[in-house]
């Protein structure tokens, strides 16, 4: 009998963890979980997004996401001072784009209702995936060489222009933390077991560094509180901020501010699997065929971006700031397509707290040169 691409990636996992003499840490399960080439989640998800798939995402309820976006960055990328009263590119940066939805919608709000500007975008995208940049070039084969792909920011040439991602940094690896209360410690819990069943273990030292909280907090936080740690996340906003020369980082993503984590609702943590648009219990079961995700530590990515030199324009929910957008569209001369029944509807649904107007926040973060 065939192996299945699941029983695969299980069986290279059970590897990984005798390898390393019983267990590893979850990030690095989390990470082959999900994009381990040919057998990862995201790796093979294609369809992963949307009403025959296993979560929706604000560019799966249609394009109207994709167009505000392209509205406001019609608005703002010529007010940068290197690109104002000339005709230089600029650029828009894209990193986890999936299947190339979200940059179809913005460069084709661009090219129908900002022509001028259009011819002035250089679109790159950030993949290190080889099989996405092949469902990305499918799509966006109508803009030609206007698209071009990187693996890593690290290559990126310093942007005039946005950096821009949408639900990218809740998929990065995150760290699992417990609270042993007795001894007034943190551990890390690693993953043991395989192929057919893996288990939560306790690891023999953190392989993150401590979690820095208030006395009073470590006071009265209960045993086996747990919590996760996500240093990719921060780290890559980081480098993205050191590739900004002049303009704005600007990510949509579920998140959390950081006292945020540490509630009592939260005692188990925040990290969560998605299989057929329901949430399952055991993150650990059926490896690449199910979302792993966590919520993203918003004060962390603030602190890391304003170290690099960046400034906060905006942080709140989704809601607000497609609102903000909205209200920006009804101006009388707006370059704005109508708002017809199918628009409204995407609206709504981008914005109703009860679907994802509060799930999702927006922060926004820039570098303006003098």
């Amino acid at each position: 009998m065939n192996e299945l691409p699941g029983d695969a990636l299980a069986h290279r996992l059970a590897a990984d963890i005798r390898a390393a003499g019983g267990a590893i840490p979850f990030a690095r399960f989390m990470e082959r979980a999900l994009y381990e080439p040919q057998l990862g989640y995201y790796e093979r998800g294609r369809n992963a997004v949307g009403r025959g798939g296993d979560f929706y995402t604000s560019v799966s309820v249609g394009p109207l996401f994709g167009e505000l976006l392209a509205f406001h960055l019609a608005e703002r990328l010529p007010t940068l001072p290197e690109l104002a009263g000339t005709g230089r590119p600029f650029q828009v940066v894209e990193a986890g784009a999936h299947d190339g939805r979200l940059a179809r919608d913005i460069l084709a709000f661009l090219r129908q209702w900002q022509p001028a500007l259009a011819e002035r975008v250089e679109y790159r995208i950030i993949e290190p995936s080889a099989t996405r940049r092949d469902w990305q070039r499918e799509t966006l084969a109508e803009f030609g060489s206007q698209v071009r792909w990187l693996a890593a920011l690290e290559e990126m040439p310093p942007v005039t222009g946005i950096i821009l991602s949408n639900e990218l940094l809740d998929a990065f690896p995150v760290h699992r933390l417990g609270w042993d209360a007795a001894r007034q410690q943190w551990f890390e819990w690693g993953v043991a077991g395989g192929p057919e069943h893996f288990d939560w273990q306790r690891l023999p030292a953190l392989t993150v560094p401590v979690l820095q909280l208030p006395a009073e907090l470590l006071a009265v936080l209960p045993d086996g509180f747990s919590t996760e740690v996500g240093p990719a996340a921060a780290n890559w906003w980081n480098t993205a901020a050191s590739r900004l020369h002049s303009g704005w980082l600007l990510t949509a993503d579920y998140g959390l501010e950081a006292p945020e984590f540490f509630l009592p609702q939260r005692a188990h943590g925040t990290l969560r699997g998605y299989a057929d648009h329901r949430r399952t219990d055991d993150v650990l079961a059926n490896p690449g065929a199910q979302d792993l995700t966590a919520q993203v530590n918003f004060t962390d990515l603030q602190a890391s971006g304003t170290a690099a030199g960046l400034t906060t324009e905006f942080f709140g929910s989704q809601r607000r700031f497609l609102t903000d957008l909205f209200v920006a569209t009804q101006k009388p001369g707006a370059p704005f397509p109508a708002w017809t029944s199918p628009r409204v509807r995407q609206f709504q649904t981008l914005t109703h707290p009860e679907h994802l107007g509060r799930a999702f926040s927006v922060l926004v973060q820039s570098r303006r040169t003098p």
